[in-house]
């Protein structure tokens, strides 16, 4: 994850209409496991962040899984390209999560510390591990090769709500000419890993993603066929702020839970100074 990414997962808050508002769950890992089962595709959102909702999630996972059911676990965190090397750490040393992480090619500027957990998760129970990403390479090569972002038919409102979406995650600071790309490279993104859950939707999956890719408007789920939507859920693990934190729910995902807001330094002023502004 680079800084940027990171700042637009954490921040972005601009919505498209939607039909329906969103459902809230407890924040508590019985309500969230209950909110996941009998779905076979599971878009489970995240701030990157936040160790609080790191722990639910995971606990919530667990439940799941020592109730019966037996989910492939999709990550973010994993670029495609490396699934073989993942596979072949895991028959190498099959309860360790750190030498799988290895293999995987986990960008330092993930915090590992919080995804280990359903690293081992998945090796305990025997649960596949899915490499769901675009790689950084392959992101770049679509934010700025335009014809390739041309021919992938996607609506004006959703490239919109992107750009919309970029802007305000890095605090209204980037050029405009910058947003173009960058909302291309996202929507592959977003492309690549609805992809990348379809050969185990069968036996259920679930991604773990930050809440930008979670969001049913424009994100991962956006790129489902209908027969996908009607079997799969989008959950937001968002952060309250001052109004609540719900209207950042309303219209982006099936349902969502509040937590705290983890304590970091303001990401504005780290891009200002970046930016010189």
């Amino acid at each position: 994850m680079t800084f940027l990414r990171g700042i637009v997962f954490a921040l972005a808050t601009a919505a498209a209409p939607h039909a329906f508002a969103a459902n809230a769950i407890d924040a508590d890992p019985q309500a969230l496991a209950r909110a996941m089962e009998g779905r076979r595709i599971v878009v489970l959102g995240e701030v990157h962040d936040n160790a609080a909702q790191h722990a639910l999630r995971v606990a919530a996972l667990r439940i799941l899984v020592e109730g019966g059911a037996r989910p492939a676990l999709a990550f973010e965190q994993f670029d495609r390209e490396w699934q073989p090397d993942i596979d072949r750490a895991r028959g190498e040393r099959p309860r360790d999560a750190d030498h799988v992480i290895a293999a995987g090619r986990g960008a330092p500027s993930w915090r590992w510390e919080f995804y280990r957990p359903y690293v081992q998760l998945a090796l305990d129970y025997d649960l596949p591990i899915v490499a769901a990403n675009l790689s950084r390479r392959g992101a770049m090569d679509v934010a700025t090769q335009p014809r390739v972002a041309a021919a992938a038919n996607v609506p004006a409102s959703v490239r919109r709500a992107h750009e919309d979406a970029i802007a305000k995650g890095h605090c209204n600071l980037l050029p405009p000419e910058a947003l173009p790309g960058m909302a291309n490279a996202q929507i592959a993104r977003d492309r690549t890993l609805a992809e990348s859950l379809r050969p185990q939707a069968a036996r259920g999956i679930v991604l773990l993603t930050g809440n930008g890719h979670a969001r049913i408007d424009i994100g991962v789920p956006f790129w489902f066929t209908p027969d996908e939507r009607r079997v799969s859920t989008s959950i937001g693990v968002l952060e309250r702020d001052d109004d609540g934190g719900a209207g950042e729910a309303a219209g982006r995902f099936d349902a969502f839970v509040l937590t705290a807001r983890a304590e970091r330094p303001d990401p504005c002023e780290e891009l200002r100074k970046r930016y010189r502004k």
